[in-house]
Order: structure tokens, then C-alpha cells, then sequence
């Protein structure tokens, strides 16, 4: 007998699972095909996504097959999500497979509540998920399918149909899912773009124009010699998140910037070089009023928000930008000298409201943007490439031990992100680790293992506890 094709889906709410379901069967239907779908509600906002699943029996009406109501471990043929950490989940759940199921998910991420909530940087480590992906599907698409939305005009699950028509498992042709989607009558042309894109995405029709683009982005930023000197000295692996690094280190210094974050990766083991990487290009990039100015009058974000609340090109679009900046948002790009002043008064915040969309609000943003040339200057620049540089050096320092121990100790930059008091708790427990686990370690007083363990263990209890409670009571077994 023939087995039916198992869907699983699983989406976050405002994606449009109910009518990526709803396509799916109307243009199995329309082929002549038995299909059954059940819906498993998800938990509101990001705890949890609501899931579909959707049986589609090749040859069979309805009648002639008994279907399943629900998934089952290892029985699934086809996973999709809207999202990178669902996918993450259907494989902990045990319903993707290497021996049978294909993965087609999408890239982004939304942070779940647990990743907003957590001390530090909190956000799942997405080469580790995407590492799971690959090791644990049989097959893989893998795109940034809400970008795709949005250069289409279209929804994230048009175009994770078409990505689904692309794949060629399932025994029905393009024209019964786009008739699916004229059918449901709603926005029919955005989605059947978005739906061409997700397409041509699946079947590798938009790599080379992917490939260009990016080449004449890297040509317009004159970097075209740093990412062939990326290419010829890092690991392949490793390149997706070197290259980007590179890009993202001009846009926000210069080309001379992006040198240093090369220079600065040189030595480093192969094994971690992509997490290094990954963790030292943010590290590089902190914020600062100068970053933050840059950001929010950038072409790129402008386009985003006009996207977002759908504005026409002719109609006027008002941005209100809220600051709340204190004395050590302003010490940061002051002097050291000067900083140190006045950070040694009393702390102070005022409010500004900033339209970024009349000339003297986008003015006032730019001149600060265009202060780039002064940060090397800066009290805050000077202070991060001082612990940027020690940091490094632990790692050089632990390779010779363990390579676990140095890929532990990089991962500790997660703990130092933002400004103010943020920032000032994230520094103090990094360096409240290395003072006290680190450094022995490095000294030969601790078993390499037993130090990648504990480095772990004490990042994970800094970033799980606001109030130190949970880091000192790690702190303190281990020194026991």
C-alpha cells in the first residue's frame, strides 16, 4: 500500500500557518488527492508556535485511506517553519530525521520571551541550530524567507509555499497551488510573487543573482581584497560569518576596521574560528550614540518602515525617535579625560523626542553619524579594544590547552552587550569569571575539561540571575 506524505508545520502567530494549511489542501484537493489537516493550537506570543499537520495520500480519494491526526516521531516526510528556532524544535521533538524528513525553514529569527528576558546577550546560538539543521534532516532549504516577504510585497507563507512547490516532494504542479491562492482571493498578487520567489529560491534560481548582489555590494564598499584574503585563510565554514563581519565593520568604521577584525582572527583554531568570529564582529560593533544614529537614518531602515506600515510611495511617513541618553551614554564618546570626569558625578538621564523625518530632527541624527572619524578617540572605543584584545588573548592562551576550553571562554563575550547599567553587569561578571575561573585555568590549576565545564557553568548562572545570586553560588562551588 501507498504511505501517505506527511506535513508537519509550524508557525508563529501572525504568519499565516492557518492559510499556508488551508493552500496546501485546497491544491491537493484540486489534483484529485486525499488529504486531512489538524490544527494544534500553539501558547500565545513566542512561548510556543501553533503547529499544523497535513496527511496527502498520493493516487487515493479520501475514502480509500485511513489518515493520522497527529504527527509521529520520525514519521515525518516534509517539516516546514517560519521561523529558524521552530525548526529547532520539530528536531528536539524528535519529528525531523536524516533518514526521511526534508526541512524547508527560514533563517530569521524572533526572539522568544526567554531570549528577551536573559541577562546578556540571551538569543540562542544560531550556528548551533543551524549546525542541528543540517546534521539532523535529511535535506534542507534554508533562506531568509521573511527578507524574501518583503522584496516581494508579499507574506512569509506565500513564500514558504513556494519554497514547498520548489522542493518537488509533493505530486502536485505549481499552477494547482497558485490557483490555490487566487482562490482564497486575498492579496492574490503579492502572494503569488512572494510565492515565485520561495520558488526560485527552493530550486536555486536566485543563487546567482544572490552571488551578484553581493558582489556589487562588497564592490561598493571596496572590500573586495579582504573577503578574497577571508577566503584564502579561514575555513569555508567559517566564511558566511567572516565575510558578513567584514561588511558590517566598514559600514560601521571603515575599511581599516574591518583589517583589524581580520588581523585580529589570525591564529585562531580552525574549530571555533566561525564563533570567534561571530562573537568579535559584534564586539567590534558596539553601540554607541554614533551606531545608533547611523542606524536609525539609514536608507535601509527607512524602506524597512515604510514596508512595515505599508506606505505608499506618495504618502508622508512621520518617524518619532525616543532617546533617554545619561552620563555615561555621553561619557562614551567624550575623551577619556573628560569621561572620567563625568562619570565620577552624579548619574543623570533626560528625555528627547526626535523626528528623524524633518530635516533639523534627520540633521541632528546625521551630524551624530557623522562623528565615526572621532570614535577611535573615545573613552568607550579605547576601553573595548583594551578588553577586545584580552579577551582574545585568553583564547590564544586556552587553545594550547583544550579547544572546548577556548570555544567556552569566546563564548563568554555573550555576556558583555548594550551600555549602561547592562553593560557595566555584564563586565563585571565576565570579569569576575575570568579572575576567578579563567585565570586558573590558564595557569594549569584546573583540568582543561573540568575548566570548559565550569567557564560554561558560570557563564550560563550570569546570565540566568539579574542580581549575581545564582553566579556567586556557582562561583563558590567551584572554587570548592
Amino acid at each position: 500500500m501507498s504511505k501517505p506524505l506527511t506535513i508537519l508545520i509550524g508557525a508563529l502567530g501572525g504568519d499565516g500557518g492557518g492559510v499556508l494549511c488551508d493552500w496546501i489542501i485546497a491544491a491537493a484537493h484540486s489534483q484529485g488527492l486525499g488529504v486531512q489537516a489538524t490544527q494544534i493550537p500553539g501558547v500565545a506570543q513566542r512561548t510556543g508556535a501553533t503547529t499544523y499537520y497535513v496527511e496527502v495520500m498520493p493516487g487515493r480519494g479520501p475514502r480509500e485511506a485511513v489518515l493520522a491526526l497527529n504527527p509521529a516521531m520520525g514519521e515525518v516526510d516534509i517539516a516546514l517553519a517560519t521561523e529558524l528556532l521552530e525548526a529547532g524544535r520539530m528536531i528536539f521533538n524528535g519529528f525531523v530525521t536524516p533518514d526521511r524528513t526534508t526541512l524547508i525553514a527560514s533563517t530569521h529569527r524572533v526572539l522568544s520571551i526567554g531570549e528577551r528576558a536573559a541577562m546578556g546577550d540571551g538569543s540562542f546560538d544560531v550556528g548551533r541550530l543551524l549546525r542541528a539543521v543540517k546534521e539532523r534532516s535529511k535535506s534542507q532549504i534554508l533562506f531568509d524567507m521573511e527578507q524574501t516577504a518583503e522584496e516581494s510585497g508579499g507574506v512569509i507563507n506565500a513564500v514558504l509555499l513556494g519554497a514547498l512547490a520548489g522542493s518537488g516532494k509533493l505530486p502536485i504542479p505549481d499552477t494547482a497551488f497558485e490557483a490555490a491562492i487566487r482562490e482564497g482571493g486575498k492579496a492574490v498578487d503579492t502572494n503569488l510573487a512572494a510565492f515565485a520567489f520561495g520558488r526560485g529560491h527552493a530550486r536555486g534560481e536566485l543563487e546567482q543573482a544572490v552571488r551578484e548582489h553581493r558582489k556589487r555590494q562588497a564592490a561598493a564598499q571596496g572590500v573586495e581584497d579582504l573577503i578574497e584574503r577571508a577566503r584564502s585563510s579561514f575555513p569555508g565554514a567559517s566564511l558566511d560569518v567572516i565575510e558578513e563581519g567584514i561588511r558590517r565593520l566598514v559600514a560601521y568604521q571603515d575599511r581599516g576596521y574591518a583589517t583589524l577584525y581580520l588581523d585580529r582572527l589570525s591564529g585562531i583554531d580552525a574549530a571555533i574560528v566561525r564563533d570567534v568570529a561571530r562573537h568579535l564582529a559584534v564586539r567590534m560593533s558596539f553601540e554607541d550614540v554614533i551606531r545608533v544614529a547611523q542606524a536609525k537614518t539609514s536608507r535601509e531602515r527607512l524602506d524597512r518602515v515604510r514596508a512595515e506600515v505599508r506606505a505608499k510611495p506618495h504618502e508622508p511617513l512621520v518617524i518619532t525617535e525616543h532617546f533617554k541618553p545619561g552620563n555615561e551614554e555621553i561619557a562614551a564618546i567624550l575623551p577619556p579625560w573628560a569621561a572620567h570626569w563625568l562619570l565620577a558625578g552624579r548619574k543623570f538621564h533626560f528625555s528627547m523626542h526626535v523626528r528623524s523625518t524633518t530635516i533639523w530632527g534627520f540633521a541632528r541624527l546625521r551630524f551624530l553619524a557623522s562623528l565615526r572619524w572621532w570614535r577611535p578617540h573615545s573613552w568607550r572605543y579605547i576601553e573595548e579594544q583594551a578588553e577586545i584584545g584580552r579577551w582574545l588573548e585568553q583564547i590564544r592562551s586556552a587553545q594550547a590547552l583544550s579547544v572546548e576550553l577556548a570555544r567556552e571562554i569566546a563564548e563568554s563575550a555573550r555576556l558583555i552587550k548594550g551600555y549602561g547599567d547592562t553593560y557595566k553587569r555584564g563586565l563585571d561578571n565576565y570579569r569576575r569569571i575570568t579572575a576567578e575561573v579563567i585565570a586558573p585555568a590558564l595557569a594549569g590549576r584546573m583540568a582543561p575539561r573540568k575548566a570548559a565545564d565550569a567557564v560554561a557553568n558560570a557563564r550560563v548562572a550570569a546570565l540566568a540571575d539579574p542580581d549575581g545570586e545564582s553566579l556567586d553560588r556557582t562561583l563558590a562551588a567551584i572554587a570548592a
